[in-house]
């Protein structure tokens, strides 16, 4: 066959397939009923379940595992997020568990076979008051000593590097200097939930959707499955990783859990031509500010102050972040806001992760991760299914077990996690 031929019936191609409405594409991954018994069941179709899912089938050869999710893939806190992916954080257990988690993102889109557009352009943490620049230098050093990559810089480097931000000495903050990690960046948060979907599938993962959990079961100390709204389902093991309702439910299985929940809000711009190529943060006017490869600004601060559970949030920190928005970049002031939407977090007392056996043999959970848990998706669901499948945790995941709570060696992360993300 010709060039000039090929070239044509690759357009035709093209051509038909889009105008198909997927008739005749394959499925990314199947819609399975329930069956009676499993190895294994997640609680949890976002980001970490599916990760777990995954490396529990890829790492440990356990294929015999359910998926449940009560609504659909996806639909949580993983098509919630701002996807900032980033590893400097303060305290070396953390720099440990989130450095491998970028690791892993740093050969995700190859491992899974699906492009999650993983970008790494780098992460601005700004420090505007003297004491700011103390604790950032800090944070600098201990992210070198524990082999991150994390650089000072100047505001002449900032600026230099982010033309549009407000480097003015009259600023309300003035910006002082700033940690930069040049590893850090963002990813598509659909796009990794749908990779990890359909790499677990085709592993023989069943993930099941409209299926919620109504109870966990129990033989004195022992689980032994779930109650579902599609019946009962049996399983040695169950992990519970349902973002911000993780509480819930452990209560269903007798447990109350050191964690709160609270709604997080984020909001983007009418798309613009680029103007931002890394993610800028900022505690101290508790704002942080990316730009999509479709042209949106993608903005958002910290979590609401009240506890709940609705995917939605007050005006008030919208407007406060906004105006942190525009202080550090006037440029934006007559921007539109396009949508704005809501998550639901839970953070643990020392802003940092539970990733843990429990007292019940075989019930294991993963929560807490705050306004940060999309960074650690791959991380995570590495280290949750170790512990799943080993009954043990992984060395990267024993400092976050439910005992610190009670050895009161926790692992403070609130300068770190700040406006986390």
């Amino acid at each position: 066959m010709s060039n000039r031929r090929r070239q044509n019936y690759s357009a035709f191609s093209l051509f038909t397939q889009g105008m198909s409405h997927h008739k005749h594409w394959q499925k990314a991954w199947r819609s399975p009923e329930p069956r009676s018994h499993y190895d294994v069941i997640i609680v949890g179709a976002g980001g970490h379940g599916l990760a777990t899912a995954f490396y529990l089938a890829a790492e440990h050869g356990i294929t015999n595992v359910a998926v449940l999710e009560k609504g659909w893939l996806g639909g949580g806190n993983t098509g919630r997020n701002t996807t900032i992916v980033r590893s400097n954080y303060l305290q070396t257990e953390s720099s440990d568990l989130y450095d491998k988690s970028l690791q892993l993102w740093e050969g995700l889109s190859q491992h899974v076979n699906y492009n999650n557009m993983f970008s790494q352009r780098g992460v601005y943490n700004l420090a505007h008051t003297p004491g700011d620049v103390r604790t950032t230098l800090r944070r600098v050093n201990a992210n070198r000593l524990n082999g991150i990559d994390a650089e000072y810089h100047t505001p002449a480097d900032i600026r230099a590097n982010i033309p549009y931000i407000n480097t003015s000495p009259d600023a309300r903050y003035p910006i002082l200097g700033g940690s930069f990690q040049p590893r850090a960046g963002v990813a598509r948060h659909d796009a990794v939930a749908w990779g990890l979907a359909r790499a677990a599938d085709e592993r023989g993962v069943d993930i099941i959707q409209d299926c919620e959990v109504t109870g966990i079961n129990r033989d004195g100390s022992r689980v032994t499955g779930v109650e579902t709204t599609r019946g009962t389902i049996n399983a040695p093991k169950v992990g519970v990783v349902v973002a911000g309702h993780c509480s819930v439910l452990a209560e269903m299985a007798g447990l109350k859990l050191p964690i709160e929940s609270h709604p997080l809000q984020a909001c983007v711009s009418e798309p613009v031509k680029p103007v931002l190529n890394t993610v800028v943060m900022s505690n101290q006017v508790h704002g942080y500010c990316s730009q999509s490869d479709k042209g949106e600004l993608v903005m958002g601060a910290g979590i609401d102050s009240y506890a709940g559970y609705g995917q939605r949030g007050s005006p008030r920190v919208i407007e406060n972040f906004l105006a942190a928005i525009k202080e550090m970049f006037p440029i934006f002031s007559r921007m539109r806001m396009l949508r704005q939407w809501g998550g639901v977090v839970d953070v643990a007392p020392d802003a940092s992760p539970i990733l843990s056996k429990t007292d019940i043999q075989g019930l294991y959970f993963n929560c807490g991760w705050g306004t940060g848990g999309f960074k650690a998706t791959p991380g995570s669901g590495w280290v949750f299914a170790h512990t799943i499948a080993k009954d043990e945790p992984h060395p990267i995941n024993a400092p976050f077990s439910l005992e610190r709570f009670v050895t009161g060696r926790l692992v403070d992360e609130h300068g770190a996690a700040a406006v986390a993300h």
